[in-house]
């Protein structure tokens, strides 16, 4: 049994040597096609990622398409080796084209992301930076992934979206700002006017506010109880809760402070009252 076994093994012995010996210069040159492959491999990747920072191309879109191109490099090279100690390739190129098409059937989601991602690189219909609204979620854009977008609100919770569900929607884009909105009620017979300039005394007076577009101060509506002042002002995405309460106690604080009015909701109940002519 041993000695059937160390047959065995100097069988597979010489077969190894004999084919070292008569493949070796074919061996060295495999190798060597191979090391100078990787060398171009990184040198072209290198010189493309070089090529589209230059003209301001987007870093995921530059980062991409260069590690493609290295890697389609780098099979070529492998192929060419594989070939040179006479080792058919066309059978590994086969499964690789069924294990691709398997693979692709597997991941046609993520295949779908990456292809709405690379859509996004490309056409820019936001930066990192900007406030999206898309399919009833906002938020400003922190990160954009090939496969996913990554927002961040004013609660500071990340929003992570499929890059599919981004592309081909309804798109709102405030840019780095979002619109804060307030009201405050006064009464029919205050100063209206006075209200209105100490409302916008105080977005003057804010940071924030004063540095964004401009703000408006109006008559929003005509209420039972009172005259609804309306206030809209822009501030960065992050901001927006911090500055919104700031904004609304300095609005009350003005408004008492000038002895107007601010009403609460009242009725007026009108009693009728008949004489009873049998009484």
């Amino acid at each position: 049994m041993i000695d059937s076994e160390i047959q065995q093994v100097e069988k597979y012995y010489n077969l190894i040597m004999e084919y070292l010996v008569t493949y070796s210069m074919q061996i060295l040159g495999a190798i060597l096609i191979l090391f100078i492959g990787l060398w171009i491999a990184q040198k072209v990747s290198n010189m493309v990622a070089g090529l589209m920072q230059r003209h301001n191309i987007d870093i995921t879109l530059t980062n991409f398409v260069s590690n493609v191109i290295k890697v389609l490099l780098i099979i070529m090279f492998l192929v060419i080796a594989l070939g040179k100690i006479g080792i058919s390739v066309t059978p590994f190129v086969a499964a690789i084209g069924a294990a691709s098409l398997g693979a692709g059937l597997a991941m046609q989601g993520m295949l779908s992301n990456y292809g709405a991602g690379l859509a996004i690189i490309a056409t820019r219909p936001f930066v990192v930076g900007d406030t999206i609204e898309v399919k009833g979620v906002s938020g400003q854009v922190k990160t954009i992934e090939l496969g996913h977008t990554i927002l961040i609100n004013e609660e500071k919770v990340e929003i992570t979206i499929p890059n599919k569900h981004i592309v081909g929607e309804i798109l709102h884009n405030s840019f780095s700002y979002s619109l804060v909105k307030g009201e405050i009620d006064i009464a029919y017979d205050a100063n209206a006017d006075l209200a209105i300039e100490l409302i916008e005394k105080v977005l003057d007076e804010h940071e924030l506010v004063s540095d964004s577009p401009h703000a408006q101060v109006g008559i929003e509506r005509f209420a039972e109880s009172g005259v609804t002042l309306s206030y809209r002002f822009w501030v960065p995405t992050t901001k927006i809760i911090e500055t919104k309460l700031a904004v609304n106690r300095n609005v009350f604080k003005a408004i008492q402070g000038a002895d107007i009015e601010i009403p609460f909701p009242q009725r007026i109940v009108t009693l009728n009252q008949t004489n009873d002519k049998g009484a």
